[in-house]
């Protein structure tokens, strides 16, 4: 299939109380070269970074555990969710972002992050486009105990886990959030542990 013409976008702003909520209705050339107007929400809350830090003498890896409201109203009972740590970029590029995200959340003040992969989670309404990154941490570079931000209502729990129970922790559904069984699944393929 080659890329669509688009033409004709229209946007509504439909909520600007947290981050943006558009309806877009917009023209599209479909099969056989004919038009047809479609129209979409499409929430736009910037664009994020997501990082694992793992330990290959412990063989361990960082995760948090904070409440999320959307799960929570999904069904999640207790509206907790483990996951590597992530951030918006606000005016930061990825790499800076998730650097300080990193120190803000888990503690750690990391020396080297490597990039891997970007990916859109949810394109069908989320603008967002994610850079995934991983980085090798030791006790030393721990500076403070994370957990987030207070101004931001932030209560981030760290977890240093086996990597191996990370793993079983997925397996069984207890990890259900999606950069983060992308970042582990990465990193288990790749052997760096």
């Amino acid at each position: 299939m080659q890329q669509p013409n688009v033409k004709n976008i229209k946007r509504e702003l439909l909520s600007d109380n947290w981050y943006r909520l558009e309806k877009v209705t917009f023209d599209i050339q479909v099969d056989g070269g004919r038009w047809e107007s479609q129209t979409r929400e499409a929430y736009d809350r910037g664009n994020g970074a997501t990082i694992l830090l793992y330990n290959r003498n412990k063989k361990t890896v960082v995760l948090t555990r904070q409440f999320r409201l959307p799960t929570y109203i999904n069904g999640n009972a207790s509206g907790m969710l483990i996951e590597a740590c992530a951030g918006l970029l606000d005016q930061d590029n990825a790499e800076d972002c998730i650097r300080k995200e990193a120190e803000e959340e888990t503690g750690y003040r990391l020396e080297n992050v490597q990039k891997v992969f970007e990916a859109y989670m949810s394109p069908g309404s989320v603008t967002e486009l994610l850079h995934f990154f991983i980085a090798e941490y030791a006790d030393a570079m721990k500076t403070s105990s994370g957990g987030g931000v207070a101004e931001e209502q932030e209560h981030i729990e760290v977890l240093e886990l086996p990597f191996e129970s990370a793993l079983a922790m997925m397996a069984r559904g207890e990890i259900r959030d999606g950069k983060t069984i992308m970042l582990l699944q990465y990193l288990n393929q790749s052997q760096l542990l």
